[in-house]
Order: structure tokens, then sequence, then C-alpha cells
């Protein structure tokens, strides 16, 4: 099997079903760090939990964008296109599904579809891979799905990444929600959060 081949999921039904369950989990409890318990070798500098995310959540009616770390490997794009059948996508507005190897160049979020006020659910979901996930330190974190409030942060993210959480937090229910990986680690930042420093 060539490199642009690799393996995707050795039990897909089952597979899918439990990276489902767990990136569904990570954004009812924001800033809850969780495993991702399902062996992937995928192709170039795509994280682990990144491609497992891929695999469960994209498909034929899901536009994925690339950042120019994963673009530009040859097969990271005729990887996903084998195991998802999901068409990767040029312009980063005419995606559903966004990933980003290098957190600290992460664009700005008004580059992505932030959805309408009649349909906020056309918006991007970034799957943005990190130097390093925390719970327990950091940011402070309110809202839905936190019981009072908790600690958590990511390391390589843009200095300016609170401020930009605080205006996608103010487009609400517009926005991007935000699934960072690290290795097979995975944690979110729904758009209903409020991360404060």
């Amino acid at each position: 099997m060539s490199a642009a081949l690799a393996a995707g999921f050795a039990s897909p039904v089952h597979d899918a079903q439990a990276v489902f369950r767990c990136v569904m989990m990570a954004m009812a409890r924001p800033g809850t760090v969780r495993r991702i318990a399902v062996p992937l070798d995928p192709p170039g500098c795509m994280q682990p939990a990144a491609a497992a995310a891929a695999l469960a959540l994209c498909d034929f009616e899901t536009p994925v964008w690339l950042d120019e770390a994963l673009s530009s490997h040859p097969h990271v794009r005729e990887w996903l296109r084998f195991h998802t059948g999901a068409p990767v996508v040029a312009a980063s507005r005419a995606a559903a599904f966004a990933f980003v190897a290098d957190g600290r160049a992460l664009p700005a979020f008004s580059t992505f579809a932030l959805g309408t006020l009649d349909y906020p659910d056309r918006s991007v979901t970034a799957v943005v891979a990190v130097d390093a996930l925390h719970e327990g330190m950091g940011w402070r974190l309110t809202g839905p799905g936190i019981p009072g409030e908790t600690r958590f942060i990511a390391e390589g993210l843009p200095a300016d990444m609170l401020d930009r959480l605080a205006g996608n937090r103010g487009l609400f229910p517009r926005g991007i929600d935000i699934v960072l990986v690290c290795g097979d680690r995975i944690a979110a930042l729904p758009r209903t959060t409020i991360v404060e420093a």
C-alpha cells in the first residue's frame, strides 16, 4: 500500500463511532482533554487525533480546507480523499472543516465561513494542531458545558488568540468551533465558550 493510501481505521464503523463520541464529548465539555484511543499513522505532519477526527466527521458532503503545511504534502490530500471522499477546496470560506497543522499560523477567523444569523451551522469547524494541551491551568473558561468554571490552555497558538476567541464569542450564534489536537489528545473550544486570561 502506498503512503498516499496508508491505512485508515482498522474497524471503520466501530472506530468512527468511538472517535465521534470522543469529539462530541470534548465539544460538550470545553477545556477537557481527551485521548483518542484509535491508532492511526497518517501521512505528512497530520496529527493522529486530527486524522481520526477527519475520518469520523468528514464525507463527500463536507468540503475540507488544508493549511499550507498539509496541502503541500504529496499524500495528505489523497489520503483524505481515499478514506473520506471529502472534497479538498482551495478557498477556506468554502470549507466545512479546516485542518491546520501549525497552530501558530492559524489564519484569521474571518477567512473562514462564520455562518449566518439564519443558518449559523453553515460555519467551519477548525481542527488545529498545537504543541501541548493542559487542564487545570491557564485560561479561565466559562459557559455551556462547564460547571462554574474550569482552567485550560493550549500551547502553540497565535499571540492574539484570546482576542480572536473573544471576537468569535461576540458573533454568537455565528462563529467557528475549534477542535485542538496534540498527538492522540483532543480538546475543544466551541463558539459558546467564554475564554479569559
